[in-house]
């Protein structure tokens, strides 16, 4: 006869759970209840006034963010989680953003798509959970599905909110992701942390567009994050010339926050910046083919805004530099691209370097 062991106290299964985290690169784990009542109804004030942009996917399923039992029935808690991508210091990504040659990629993105990565450790931390309880109902998300992420990890206590709408921890600043496991397990659960950003507005000032009008406030409209990736149209002419050579999301917010002198390095080889990608000259990055495009990109977050997106952010980085020879080549040689959306940005950043 085999003796079958009992299942640990909660209490013991969330301290496993939290040596097994660290085991698999997580920087912080914590948990909290499903309650996002509250969260839900300023989520609705922000999405009728508009801020969303073109992003109908949080309208379209606003209630699923405000209701975890929705995307989990029976769901009793949410088990959230920290993981540094970093992989070079602030300073470091502040210099590349200040040489007009180069193109910016927001270092999130340089190295290996993040939602595999948490997510392929989120689920070898659930299957730990189900060895040391048994079966058990969960789901595994990041940044995957309709979640408030930064008010779960708020309230789970891995931070507090900045008034750039991130998460702030006192130890590692934002540079890391987030993601959650909705579970039925009675795990115990953690309680807030206290909010520091005292009376800092560095975030709301630094910002290129003007996306921060108040704190704690993001209109996504002009956030050049959602401008360079969301947003399938043309840029709004007035916010092109403010773009810089961000040609893939924006970190000034993060880079201007005096938190982030905290923030931790990742050793994970994942994160590590691909060559094609990191300081390359706007003009290379403009003559890549969509084969090249998609070469260079594969297995990163990157790829999904297509090659024409990535030829518009690109074409406005090179209107917003300076005005060389080579420059105006590389724009020149797009003018007859197949795509309006290009061709558009191309003779806006002809017409700026010639002016």
């Amino acid at each position: 006869q085999t003796m079958t062991r009992p299942p640990p106290s909660p209490d013991a299964l969330k301290t496993s759970m939290q040596h097994q985290a660290k085991a698999l690169g997580f920087d912080q784990v914590r948990v909290c209840l499903p309650d996002l009542e509250m969260a839900g109804e300023h989520l609705k004030t922000w999405l009728a006034a508009g801020c969303h942009g073109h992003m109908d996917f949080m309208q379209r399923h606003a209630h699923l963010r405000q209701h975890p039992e929705q995307l989990l029935p029976g769901t009793l808690r949410v088990i959230s989680a920290g993981l540094s991508y970093l992989s070079e210091s602030p300073e470091s990504a502040a210099t590349a953003l200040e040489n007009p040659s180069t193109g910016y990629v927001s270092r999130y993105a340089l190295g290996r798509d993040y939602h595999k990565v948490v997510r392929n450790r989120l689920q070898k931390l659930a299957s730990h959970l189900e060895q040391e309880w048994g079966p058990h109902g969960y789901r595994v998300f990041c940044d995957s599905a309709p979640v408030m992420e930064v008010e779960i990890a708020r309230q789970a206590g891995l931070g507090w909110r900045g008034k750039h709408t991130l998460l702030l921890n006192r130890d590692r600043g934002s540079f890391f992701f987030l993601g959650e496991i909705y579970t039925n397990l009675p795990l115990p659960v953690d309680t807030p942390t206290d909010e520091h950003c005292g009376s800092c507005r560095a975030c709301l000032d630094i910002c290129p567009t003007g996306a921060l009008p108040t704190p704690y406030h993001l209109d996504a409209r002009r956030c050049i994050s959602y401008l360079t990736i969301e947003h399938k149209g043309a840029i709004p002419d007035p916010l092109r010339s403010q773009m810089g050579n961000r040609i893939y999301g924006c970190d000034d917010c993060q880079l201007v926050c005096p938190w982030n002198r905290f923030a931790q390095l990742s050793h994970l080889p994942d994160f590590a910046p691909r060559d094609r990608l990191k300081d390359r000259s706007l003009t290379e990055l403009l003559s890549w083919s969509e084969t090249d495009f998609l070469t260079h990109t594969s297995g990163t977050a990157i790829r999904r805004i297509g090659h024409e997106r990535w030829l518009r952010n690109v074409a406005i980085a090179l209107g917003n530099g300076p005005a060389h020879e080579e420059a105006r080549q590389a724009l020149a040689d797009r003018q007859h691209h197949p795509s309006e959306l290009v061709r558009e940005h191309v003779n806006w950043a002809l017409s700026r370097l010639s002016e």
